[in-house]
């Protein structure tokens, strides 16, 4: 299949796109929102010659954020144009940078010729970046066709997902061969984009930005507070973060047995997805659970046993909270969310065995001694148990995350540089 097949395919495929919308939109009304910007209709008025990015969603924004804000402070000029899929990746987006007039935002237009052409035809971007894996041939094509270099930034590529692209080369190859940059998280995964037909020079092993996580101290001093507040800084409090659906239920039988030995212990329960928030808030109370949503601002008191985290943006803190931190999308085969979150917060780190999307980044925590990885109720239990009441062994693993962390730190620079050097050719 090549590019004209693949949109004519896209084109005829139409009618399944607004099928998929509206069943999104049954879950989460702001999917029947804004559908004019999925077509390049109706974009926000935006200044045009600055820098394009392209996170997909919530992961992809907050991965984006340290560099978008070291471009704005590098290239003080330029605007730039924050482009995503989900509405919680847009409302992410906006809640980062609501303070700040260089940023416009929008959804990425589909992957039509004629969206992809009026999308760039009014944002005229010097240069485009694009977070992670997410590549769409037509918009890589019509940059090419202007002269704007694209990079794909802290890339990433699965053996699962090379084999994908390795089905349609007549595709793969011509769009990576277009591309400017690849600022890849690993060796193995440079290999795989030059086997599928990217140039040779234009890969590089940069790491992976995630590692460059910084904390605000006062983000710990606001979570200690609130613990005192809570009247719980002597009481074992666990977090079960980015769960998706088939999870929670694991996590709360897991908090059960834990209340057998533990009966003040604390669960602070994150659903993933903002459209679950209400269902699994009824999965708590259905299971008998005395449980406080975070959105309701009403104190966790010492009769409450798990935390609902349906607020946006506060991952962060709500890790901050915990003494340990299960990370979610990995007792089912989702392939894992971030395990350097927590890490970087010094916690203690457990996960299920379905880390694909992480392969790397977990290697490194478990041969650290940084992460360890559960299977089920049972054996998540077992080991928050363990941490709660072995403290050294939580602190060394702590430790061993923060270490991990330090050690692979600088890829935002050398992304930096990689894409300075794109600008200068302009």
């Amino acid at each position: 299949m090549n590019r004209t097949l693949y949109s004519a395919l896209f084109y005829l495929g139409l009618p399944l796109v607004a099928i998929r919308l509206w069943l999104r939109a049954r879950k989460a009304p702001a999917y029947a929102r804004r559908i004019g910007e999925r077509f390049s209709w109706g974009l926000p008025t935006m200044g045009p010659g600055g820098i394009w990015v392209h996170a997909v969603s919530v992961g992809e924004s907050i991965a984006a954020a340290p560099m978008i804000r070291a471009l704005l402070q590098r290239y003080p000029q330029l605007p730039i144009t924050v482009t995503c899929m989900t509405p919680t990746g847009s409302e992410r987006i906006k809640a980062l940078f609501a303070n700040e007039p260089r940023i416009q935002h929008c959804y990425l237009p589909y992957d039509l010729p004629c969206a992809a052409k009026r999308f760039l035809d009014q944002v005229r971007p010097k240069l485009a970046v694009i977070m992670e894996t997410e590549l769409w041939p037509n918009h890589i094509h019509q940059c090419a066709r202007r002269g704007i270099p694209v990079a794909l930034a802290n890339a990433r590529l699965s053996e699962r997902s090379a084999r994908g692209y390795a089905r349609f080369p007549k595709l793969t190859r011509p769009m990576l061969a277009q591309m400017n940059l690849f600022a890849v998280q690993t060796e193995a995964e440079a290999e795989r984009f030059r086997q599928l037909g990217a140039r040779a020079e234009t890969v590089e092993v940069t790491g992976s930005i995630k590692f460059d996580l910084t904390i605000d101290p006062q983000l710990l001093e606001s979570a200690s507070a609130l613990r005192r507040q809570w009247q719980a800084v002597e009481r074992p409090v666990w977090i079960a973060a980015s769960t998706h659906e088939g999870e929670d239920e694991v996590v709360l039988a897991a908090h059960r047995r834990l209340l057998d030995s533990y009966p003040d212990a604390l669960l602070i329960l994150v659903p993933r997805h903002p459209e679950r928030f209400d269902s699994v808030a009824q999965l708590c109370e259905r299971e008998g659970f005395a449980t406080v949503r975070r959105s309701s601002a009403q104190p966790v008191g010492p009769q409450t046993s798990v935390l609902l985290g349906d607020t946006m943006g506060e991952l962060l803190f709500l890790y901050a909270l915990a003494d340990s931190a299960f990370v979610g999308g990995s007792l089912v085969p989702n392939g894992g969310h971030n395990l350097l979150e927590p890490a970087a917060l010094a916690k203690p780190v457990l996960s299920g065995p379905h880390l694909f999307n992480f392969l790397e980044i977990a290697a490194q925590l478990r041969a650290a001694g940084a992460l360890a990885e559960v299977e089920d109720a049972e054996s998540l239990a077992l080991a928050v148990q363990r941490l709660f009441e072995l403290p050294r062994d939580a602190q060394r693993m702590a430790e061993a995350g923060l270490a991990v962390m330090r050690r692979n730190q600088g890829a935002l620079q050398r992304l930096l540089d990689g894409l300075g050097r794109l600008l200068a050719r302009d």
